[in-house]
């Protein structure tokens, strides 16, 4: 028998849910009837599968598929797709028989068996099961697909029906009295059915059909008539074949009767038993759902009882009146309401007219692609019988290939073999070429490594013997007066003739590693034009000493400190980090370690500066006068500066008057526009040259230094004259012997941080530890200054002529490393306690001598007053 459990999809207006309904097929009518239970007498409804298509889509899901009838879609769902495809193949052959056969049964020949009911059967109710054997052509040109006993045939009304996620999903509302019956002749028919021949209910009762039923209800009852000779002539299904059909689903599938009987294990029989009282128990549950709903319909009727009742009671006629107003409003709402809807059946019954005659249409075409499927199918079962004759002797398609032909391939084969030797050889010799070229490379690239050093070194050596020779014109320069005049000419030749020499042109005649150029990185002029010819000289040897020691610091010094800065992360502070910045922070890493040092200490405000600028241009500051008279005097050997048209000129003005309005204190004072100027060059940005000048003036200097009267600033000279007696005596009582006051040489190089005092790549080392570590720096590298000239100015024995060494010595300073290591070697101890202190006492001493002027002041004054004119 073709039936099982499928999953129906339940659609109620937007709401979609699927129920589990047993499925059973009937031959006769060629309809799927469906019940919710294997118990159950009166089934839901029916398929008519005669007209109907069957179709199954792979996104729908695992299992899914659809039979379209003219009326509706229905879709259903298996357990498995190999359940699917049992139901699709059998649903399809038994219309197919259905369909093909000229008698109301099939052409296989479906017989009646007539076999008495096995079990509590008396003699006098004999009842008889129908039994269809289905002859099925087995020569079809699809596979049959396997059986799958767990899920189809009357196997499977022994295993338990698929569980719902609540007891009221699985119900039909659709049927109430269809669920009552089903479910009390599950609960005690059993009893009725060997006790008596009456039913629980009234089947004729039940089974009479309503005015206004819906097309769904009609199949339903239909399918309840599956069977002719249990019809009555009304339509109605007779109890004694509810009965019948009962019996035959307890003595097939139920485990109630004779299958419970064959179980031949107690254990089993227990589990069966377990099992039926867990599905009875649903049905309960179920049934008590369904017994709230008829509460819900009893309370309506109820209240429309109680409408009527008010009626009957009214004491008074006005208020019967307004009752059977009310009730005439209702009735005219209801009447209205009825003439719509009789509107809208006739429209629909155009609508059915129009689809069934579009129904008509679809069925001849419906026929006429059967006809062309089964010419498909003849055509496709002729091919496959000539692939099987094909295929069922492989030997005679390999007797096709010839002897000649087998020789051709031999052939062929053996000329790949010896094209594979030769690339094989090939390969060979060229791994051995590969080898060779790469020893020569890199032997090449040692010997050009080892020629760029030693030419680094004889590049060196030149500019030394280069910076010698003009070392000898000075010389010759100095002593020009006691020469002859051809002499003298000579010399001045000679030296006019080592000035014109273009250091970058003389370069690129020849190989250079490093090409000097008239500017560095940041814009200072290599060999700065001074206006007098003997500091031109000055600066031409001090040029060739920087190249010189530069090459012969490359490969030694600058590339490990690279690589370290190279390999550094993220910055912190820390000593290698403090011993990196001493050394000098290389170019492509300067103004970032400069932005992480400024913003480390002075959060920079958003939009602070933006203010600062709208203010300025707003109302014009005090200060603004000096500031355009010092434009043009700032960095004048670099050649941002140098111009007034340069393009860091109008951004240094605006740094300049954004500090004097956000240090009002302060204002503007002679020096920051050096030390704004320097920032303005590795920052590049003005708003973060804004707060780097912020960061020195307010967090690295002392408390009023940039003030009008300069009071720290000349405490720190008192302080540095002490610290220069302690680390060079020597060279103090030199200066004491002659005079020499040091505050007139060193008070600008603390004011602005030896700007315009170094050359440029000493000054932004300085300025490297500077912005790292404080004012101390300052320190150090003056003391270490004097240190790297200690002997030079020993040797010089007049207070005029120390006077003028001392102006321009500092830029006779080639050696960077060596400076760093004097200033933070040599002149160790130097602990930042010490300094504080002498600060502290030489500004109590200052602030005395202040006081003690200010009294004499003020008694002269008042002299000059009593004296008069």
């Amino acid at each position: 028998k073709l039936c099982g459990y499928l999953n129906k999809l339940g659609i109620k207006g937007p709401i979609k849910t699927w129920k589990s309904r047993w499925f059973f097929y009937d031959e006769n009518k060629c309809r799927l009837l469906y019940y919710r239970t294997t118990q159950d007498i009166n089934p839901l409804g029916s398929i008519d599968l005669s007209s109907a298509s069957f179709d199954c889509k792979m996104e729908n899901g695992e299992g899914v598929f659809e039979i379209r009838t003219p009326s509706r879609t229905f879709t259903l769902k298996a357990i498995s797709k190999q359940a699917m495809m049992y139901w699709l193949q059998q649903l399809q052959m038994r219309r197919w028989e259905f369909c093909n056969s000229q008698s109301r049964f099939p052409v296989g020949s479906s017989q009646l068996v007539n076999e008495p009911l096995a079990g509590k059967t008396s003699s006098k109710n004999s009842v008889f099961v129908f039994i269809f054997i289905d002859v099925v052509d087995k020569e079809d040109f699809l596979p049959l697909v396997k059986t799958p006993t767990e899920a189809v045939g009357l196997k499977a009304a022994s295993l338990p029906a698929p569980q719902t996620s609540t007891a009221l999903q699985n119900i039909s509302l659709k049927h109430p009295w269809t669920e009552i019956q089903n479910t009390v002749y599950n609960i005690c028919g059993s009893k009725q059915l060997w006790g008596s021949n009456s039913n629980v209910f009234s089947f004729d009762e039940f089974q009479e059909h309503p005015e206004n039923v819906d097309e769904e209800q009609e199949a339903e009852v239909e399918a309840g008539c599956a069977v002719k000779e249990g019809t009555l002539e009304d339509g109605r299904v007779g109890p004694r074949l509810n009965w019948i059909r009962k019996a035959w689903w307890m003595n097939s599938g139920f485990p109630g009767s004779e299958e419970l009987s064959r179980e031949k294990n107690s254990v089993d029989k227990v589990s069966v038993l377990q099992q039926q009282i867990l599905t009875l128990t649903e049905e309960v549950k179920s049934q008590k759902e369904l017994v709230k709903l008829l509460h819900k319909a009893l309370e309506a009727a109820q209240q429309e009882k109680r409408v009527s009742s008010m009626y009957l009671t009214a004491a008074e006629d006005k208020d019967r009146l307004e009752l059977v107003r009310h009730k005439v409003r209702q009735i005219a709402d209801l009447t209205s309401r009825l003439e719509a809807l009789e509107q809208e059946k006739k429209e629909l019954e155009q609508i059915l007219t129009l689809r069934d005659t579009h129904i008509r249409e679809l069925k001849e075409h419906v026929q006429l692609l059967m006809e062309k499927n089964h010419a498909k199918q003849e055509v496709i079962m002729t091919l496959t019988e000539q692939m099987a004759r094909e295929l069922s002797d492989p030997l005679q398609e390999a007797n096709t290939i010839t002897v000649e032909t087998l020789y051709k391939q031999q052939e062929e084969i053996e000329h790949l073999k010896d094209d594979i030797d030769a690339y094989k050889t090939q390969n060979q010799f060229l791994n051995s070429e590969i080898h060779q070229v790469s020893r020569l490379w890199t032997s090449v690239a040692e010997n050009e490594k080892a020629l760029l050093m030693k030419c680094a070194c004889l590049q060196a050596r030149n500019c030394q013997m280069e910076s010698k020779y003009l070392t000898v014109l000075r010389k010759l320069q100095e002593a020009v007066p006691g020469l002859p005049n051809s002499h003298a000419e000579l010399v001045k030749n000679l030296i006019q003739e080592a000035l014109q020499w273009d250091v970058k042109e003389e370069a690129e005649e020849g190989f250079n590693l490093n090409p000097v150029s008239e500017y560095d990185e940041y814009g200072f002029m290599t060999v700065p034009d001074y206006e007098i010819e003997d500091w031109k000289l000055l600066a031409k040897i001090q040029a060739l000493e920087i190249k010189s020691n530069k090459l012969r610091s490359q490969e030694i010094v600058e590339k490990p400190l690279r690589d370290r800065w190279n390999s550094l992360g993220e910055l912190s502070p820390c000593a290698e980090l403090k011993s990196l910045i001493r050394s000098g922070i290389p170019v492509e890493h300067r103004q970032r370690v400069w932005r992480w040092l400024v913003s480390r200490h002075c959060s920079p405000v958003p939009g602070h500066y933006q203010r600062l600028l709208e203010q300025s241009r707003s109302t014009e500051h005090p200060a603004c006068r000096q500031i355009e008279l010092d434009l043009p005097r700032t960095l004048t050997n670099n050649k941002h500066f140098s111009s007034p048209t340069s393009q860091l000129i109008p951004k240094l003005r605006r740094v300049l008057l954004a500090f004097s309005w956000h240090n009002p204190a302060i204002g503007y004072c002679q020096g920051l526009n050096r030390l704004a100027a320097v920032a303005l060059l590795v920052l590049e940005d003005e708003e973060s040259a804004f707060w780097c000048l912020v960061y020195i003036v307010e967090n690295l200097m002392p408390a009023d230094y940039y003030s009008d009267t300069l009071i720290t600033s000349q405490v720190d000279q008192r302080v540095f004259k002490d610290f220069l007696s302690e680390k060079l005596p020597r060279l103090t009582a030199h200066f004491e012997q002659y005079r020499i006051d040091v505050s007139l040489i060193t008070f600008n190089w603390f004011l602005v941080a030896f700007v315009d005092s170094l050359v440029s790549d000493i000054l932004l080392q300085v300025w490297d530890a500077f912005l790292y570590e404080g004012t101390k720096v300052i320190f150090r590298y003056a003391l270490a200054i004097f240190k790297y000239n200690e002997e030079e100015i020993l040797r010089i024995h007049d207070s005029v002529e120390i006077y003028q060494y001392l102006r321009f010595f500092t830029r006779m300073i080639t050696d960077g490393r060596k400076l760093m290591n004097i200033a933070f070697n040599d002149l160790n101890p130097f602990p930042m306690k010490l300094l504080r202190n002498r600060r502290s006492m030489h500004r109590e001493e200052l602030e005395a001598e202040l006081c003690e002027l200010e009294q004499i002041k003020a008694a002269y004054v008042k002299e000059r007053a009593e004296q008069g004119p």
